[in-house]
């Protein structure tokens, strides 16, 4: 719970109101006394970590007496726990007692996953045929199993789809596949193409399996071996013939393409020119992919040569998408377009790539239809220029971006309907306990099916209890109406603002990186220890506090006022190292100085071509989110406009041209980068 909820009421005295509204009452007022053993589903939970049995049934037995109102999540982390040794009957009483609530669905999710593994059929498909999230791959793996079991004609085509999807080798997904061999539908084809799916994915079981349902134990072995070590393999076992043999060389290959893309293509030119050209022509698109995730310049030769090679081959969305970054930053817009349109519909339609196919048309010069995506892409939505590329594309073509009009204030009826949610109340009371990931995935269950009316009015009750990370995402879902005090709230402003300013930072730079940190949750901490506000890791605290002349310790970086401290110095230190450059510092701030300043080498570029070639995911997003969010909340808070393209700079390039030495900065936050 933030400081300013607990300034008002205490632990005791807030969640009682919460208990009160989980069992439908309306008011959030204060009640005269707290209810008792509050705390008893956190002692369910530890119990449950601890797979103490005996204890959970003591703890479900007292919750079901008291009329808990969280006695659902007791139950489940006692049922849980014993899940292998349940019965149907017991599972349906479940059921009964917490129908249409996110227990019930998580635990059917639970028990479809076990009901699979024991292949009782009948059971499962009855069960599935209320399972409400249907997010789980493995049950949607298992569901087509089922069915085919049962004689329903099963897709092809589905079947390869969940197959394909699967993260990893599963026991679901792989039932199913062997299923689709038995009954001929999956041919040798498709288990090869799987294998070079999840080898491309680094998913080795995966790719172990499918090979294993190719029957063969000659391949089977020599795909262990090439697994253990490609590069003997390749010098010492592979051929290029029959087509067998040729694939475990193309997977050998793509192995070594991981560790030295330069290698891979080497060998291909020079020793492997004789497979079969779909396969030289996958392992180039693996160089290639490999060569751009490397910021090399080779990546654009490499895909070229692929789509020559083999102008049919089927790429994955993920390859395309490096193929047009690659392409992008060697300025060759043609294979940009063709990367972007042989992508799957869904991924065209994000707007990063309407936004760069809109770049790529006009750089081949036709400037009226790149207008027109542009202003399709701005216009398109009532929220369009709150999304980074939106923004983009509005400056780009000289249009205004107003924030959107606030919508109609709520009405009563519609704040009593939020208030008494049940499911809300008992994601809220959870937070409040402790267990924010289990009130986190209560709370998004309950918004399933809400209209944009209902979805503001639930972000409210987030907001007005400062459960900023819930009142910002449940607004965010909206369509039509956009209440931008909820997206982009100001939780904290004097103290922030005094704290930036005293930095020499951008109050409104830091709102934006906040947000995207820890959606300004006070006692936020992620698994390698980075706390606060502004998710600063205890060793730069240590380094900044030396720095700037704080004292430091840890327990201060749990109060609001020393994070923000720390976090503002620390974010101006890194970005004098990137001579004020927005973007780099950001993306400094999530992956460590080290890597931005090495994604910086090479040719000078667009920065908002930089940007899009950042080799990892979570930063690449993070920097664009801290940069529109920068932009947002400098209109939000009245301060002068500053257009996204100026926080994100005209141009990147090497040190010499922009910024200075941060070898001896050390990473700030805990992004996916540096774990």
């Amino acid at each position: 719970m933030s400081r300013g909820v607990r300034e008002i009421f205490s632990r005791k005295r807030w969640t009682a109101a919460l208990f009160a509204l989980s069992l439908g009452g309306t008011s959030p007022v204060v009640m005269a006394a707290p209810t008792p053993d509050t705390d008893l589903v956190v002692q369910a939970r530890e119990a449950w970590v601890k797979r103490d049995r005996k204890r959970l049934a003591t703890l479900a037995d007292t919750a079901r007496s008291q009329s808990h109102p969280l006695a659902g999540w007791v139950d489940y982390f006692e049922l849980n726990a014993r899940l292998a040794e349940v019965r149907q009957p017991e599972m349906d009483a479940f059921y009964a007692r917490y129908a249409g609530s996110y227990v019930e669905d998580r635990l059917r999710n639970d028990w479809l996953l076990e009901l699979g593994r024991r292949r009782d059929w009948a059971n499962f498909r009855r069960d599935h045929a209320s399972y409400q999230m249907r997010d789980d791959r493995e049950v949607a793996c298992y569901a087509l199993l089922a069915d085919h079991l049962a004689g329903t004609k099963v897709a092809p085509e589905a079947a390869r789809a969940a197959w394909f999807a699967q993260k990893d080798g599963d026991d679901g997904c792989n039932q199913l596949a062997t299923a689709m061999v038995d009954a001929g539908a999956f041919k040798h084809d498709t288990l090869w193409a799987r294998a070079r799916n999840a080898a491309e994915q680094s998913r080795p079981r995966a790719a172990r399996q499918a090979v294993a349902l190719l029957n063969d134990k000659v391949v089977e072995q020599q795909f262990a071996a090439l697994q253990d070590n490609a590069g003997r393999y390749l010098t010492r076992v592979a051929r290029s013939a029959p087509r067998p043999f040729a694939e475990l060389t193309a997977l050998a290959l793509a192995r070594v393409a991981a560790n030295d893309p330069d290698q891979a293509g080497s060998l291909l030119r020079e020793k492997w020119s004789r497979l079969p050209d779909d396969l030289q022509a996958w392992v180039w698109v693996q160089v290639g992919r490999q060569q751009a995730l490397r910021l090399q310049d080779g990546a654009v030769a490499a895909y070229e040569r692929a789509e020559k090679l083999a102008p049919d081959l089927t790429w994955t969305d993920e390859a395309l998408a490096w193929a047009a970054r690659a392409a992008l930053r060697a300025k060759s817009p043609t294979l940009a377009l063709r990367s972007i349109e042989r992508m799957s519909p869904n991924e065209q339609r994000d707007p990063a790539w309407v936004y760069w196919k809109a770049r790529a048309t006009r750089l081949q010069g036709d400037q009226a239809a790149a207008r027109a995506q542009l202003t399709a892409l701005a216009t398109g939505s009532p929220g369009a220029t709150l999304n980074f590329f939106g923004r983009l594309a509005a400056e780009e073509i000289a249009l205004p971006t107003p924030l959107p009009p606030a919508p109609a204030p709520l009405t009563a009826d519609e704040r009593r309907a939020a208030r008494s949610h049940a499911g809300l109340a008992r994601a809220l009371q959870l937070i409040d306990l402790g267990l924010r990931n289990e009130g986190v995935r209560e709370w998004n269950f309950s918004l399933r099916g809400m209209n944009d009316r209902a979805l503001l009015a639930a972000a409210q009750e987030a907001c007005d209890r400062e459960v900023w990370d819930r009142c910002i995402n449940t607004s965010e879902r909206t369509k039509a109406e956009i209440d931008i005090a909820q997206r982009y709230p100001l939780p904290h402003r004097a103290e922030l603002q005094r704290e930036a300013q005293a930095a020499g930072v951008d109050a409104a730079y830091v709102y934006g990186l906040i947000r995207q940190e820890s959606r300004f949750v006070l006692d936020a901490r992620s698994h390698v220890g980075a706390a606060g506000l502004m998710q600063v890791m205890p060793a730069t605290a240590r380094w900044t506090a030396r720095k700037v002349g704080l004292d430091y310790s840890a327990e201060r970086m749990h109060d609001r006022d020393f994070n923000l401290r720390i976090g503002t110095q620390y974010l101006k230190l890194v970005l004098d190292r990137f001579d004020g450059a927005q973007a780099l510092a950001a993306a400094a701030y999530n992956a460590g100085p080290g890597r931005p300043a090495r994604w910086r080498d090479g040719p000078v570029l667009d920065a908002a071509i930089w940007a899009e070639n950042i080799p990892f995911n979570e930063t690449r997003d993070y920097v664009r989110k801290v940069l529109i969010g920068g932009a947002v909340y400098a209109q939000v808070m009245g301060l002068p406009a500053t257009s996204l393209r100026e926080r994100l700079g005209t141009s990147v390039g090497p040190a010499g041209a922009r910024g200075g030495d941060v070898s001896d900065v050390p990473p700030a936050a805990a992004g996916e980068a540096k774990s």
